[in-house]
């Protein structure tokens, strides 16, 4: 809805306010405490129809491990086929979050 949030922090507590619903409660909170992203990039793909597969991590990662993410994908080549959903590359920077396919690769 795109609320305009205040967020108090005092010790360990936190307080949202502005928000008009639970999902603002829990965005503004995350956003201060935890902040995290999903991240979507590409690798090279070899012996399929396609010369490039675009992937994503399988949930948002902690927003100081994007670099680290990003590097650690940065090299990868998938060989074809390749199917929606499948793993290319598993807890990527110790995360726990897999980088997974987000397109059909057929081999050719």
């Amino acid at each position: 809805m795109g609320c305009e949030l205040t967020v108090e922090i005092a010790k360990s507590d936190v307080k949202v306010s502005g928000n008009v619903c639970k999902i603002g409660d829990i965005y503004g909170r995350e956003e201060t405490t935890a902040p995290a992203r999903n991240i979507a990039t590409s690798v090279k793909v070899e012996g399929g129809d396609l010369p490039m597969l675009s992937i994503k991590t399988s949930h948002p990662i902690p927003k100081n491990k994007i670099m680290d993410c990003i590097n650690a994908v940065h090299s990868v080549k998938v060989q074809a086929p390749i199917n929606v959903g499948d793993i290319v590359l598993g807890n990527v920077a110790n995360t726990g979050v897999a980088f997974v396919a987000t397109r059909k690769i057929i081999k050719l």
